[in-house]
């Protein structure tokens, strides 16, 4: 570390310190008034470098109407209440200012806390110390502020307590943006392999990789200069991750289109996309598709048309219908073709094939965790390569 990186460490150190209300022990549990440093008559002794949860409810995962979210990773959004615990403040060895202790296998890391009279963390009491009081979707609050938590860069190594904003709601800092963290929890979403689970981490997409639901599997004795763990104490919570993965066909065609769901869909069109509809109250929902980007994501993508005649206005809304809500993630204009979809080279693409007075194109619908991105129009339309007929041999050798 250069002299200004460890000066700037040490000033976060301090900052840290002087945020504590005076007189307040550390590991303390949380007041009424929010304070996360504030003393509670429920709370036990405090434990040097720990923080107190209290017991109450935790959102886990990510409701299907929030983005991003990886709906084949992450709980839908399910209401648990978990019992009080204690942990470390900071990533082990959970001293301000040092760097993170990496580079061990998930015993490893168990073997470490139980030398302290500790334990392994479950993933949902670490995502619980994360989302804080309120359940918020990253440690600070509602949407990704790079400024905050990073990511950080090779290896996500930073000094503890080097980001003084990176702190949850509970008074727990260091929780994502910089090394992954061992839990002691199996990775429960329907896979065969006996992985381990991690949470926190450095990923390049600080937007959804730095939520406090962020969970990555790995085989338990793997090691890396990323790996990393903190600990918890007092009894465990037994909740666990619970997922079952459904996958279906990529993309597939419906006879019939669900006239209700179209006009709730249509209704929830922006002024400048309805702008983009020749006559809107004369759109014709004529075609339908189902489309499952993912485990456990399935997507409504409805076509038609208005304006029949000389210029006609078309295209296509894609849509999460829930018994909950229904939410348009779009709509993409094919323009003066009526809409027809291709799946793309995987699940997750689809070429929507339109055209307008200077001929075809086609555009790709990417999803992307949740959300649907729709690409730029492409005038080059490859064609199906044509499988040459072999010739056969007319004579002997």
């Amino acid at each position: 570390m250069t002299g200004r990186g460890f000066a700037r460490a040490l000033l976060g150190v301090l900052v840290l310190a002087c945020r504590r209300e005076p007189g307040v022990a550390d590991g303390a549990a949380p007041s009424a008034s929010g304070s996360p440093f504030a003393p509670s008559a429920s709370a036990p002794a405090a434990r040097v470098g720990m923080v107190w949860i209290p017991g109450g409810p935790l959102v886990a995962g990510t409701p299907p109407d929030v983005l991003p979210r990886m709906a084949d990773r992450e709980m839908p959004g399910e209401q648990l209440v978990l019992k009080p615990f204690f942990i470390d403040r900071l990533p082990f060895p959970n001293e301000p200012g040092a760097l993170p202790v990496t580079g061990l296998s998930r015993e490893d890391a168990r073997g470490r806390c139980e030398e302290l009279g500790k334990r392994l963390c479950s993933e949902l009491e670490w995502e619980r110390a994360c989302k804080g009081p309120d359940n918020l979707p990253y440690p600070y609050g509602t949407s990704w502020q790079a400024a905050r938590c990073g990511p950080a860069g090779r290896a996500g190594l930073r000094p503890n307590g080097f980001l003084t904003g990176c702190v949850s709601g509970f008074g727990v800092a260091d929780l994502v943006g910089g090394i992954y963290e061992w839990t002691d929890s199996p990775w429960g979403r329907d896979e065969p392999r006996p992985w381990g689970t991690l949470r926190g981490g450095n990923d390049a997409n600080g937007a959804l990789g730095t939520r406090c639901v962020h969970a990555t599997p790995r085989a338990p004795e793997r090691q890396g200069d990323d790996l990393g763990f903190r600990c918890c104490a007092g009894e465990r919570n037994a909740a666990e991750v619970t997922l079952s993965v459904t996958r279906g066909e990529p993309l597939e065609v419906r006879a019939k289109v669900d006239r209700d769901v179209a006009r709730a869909l249509f209704a929830m069109l922006r002024e400048e996309q309805r702008r983009t509809i020749a006559e809107p109250e004369r759109f014709v929902f004529d075609r339908q598709w189902v489309w499952r980007p993912s485990g456990n994501e399935q997507l409504v993508v409805i076509g038609g048309c208005s304006g029949f005649g000389v210029a006609p206005s078309c295209g296509v809304l894609v849509g999460r219908v829930s018994l909950a809500r229904s939410l348009l993630l779009g709509w993409v204009p094919s323009e003066r073709y009526a809409p027809v979809l291709q799946q793309g080279g995987e699940a997750r693409v689809l070429w929507l094939f339109g055209g307008d007075a200077q001929g075809t194109y086609r555009r790709f619908l990417r999803y992307d965790y949740g959300d649907v991105v729709v690409g730029e129009r492409e005038r080059e339309i490859p064609r199906p390569k044509k499988n040459k007929p072999r010739r056969s041999g007319s004579g002997g050798r």
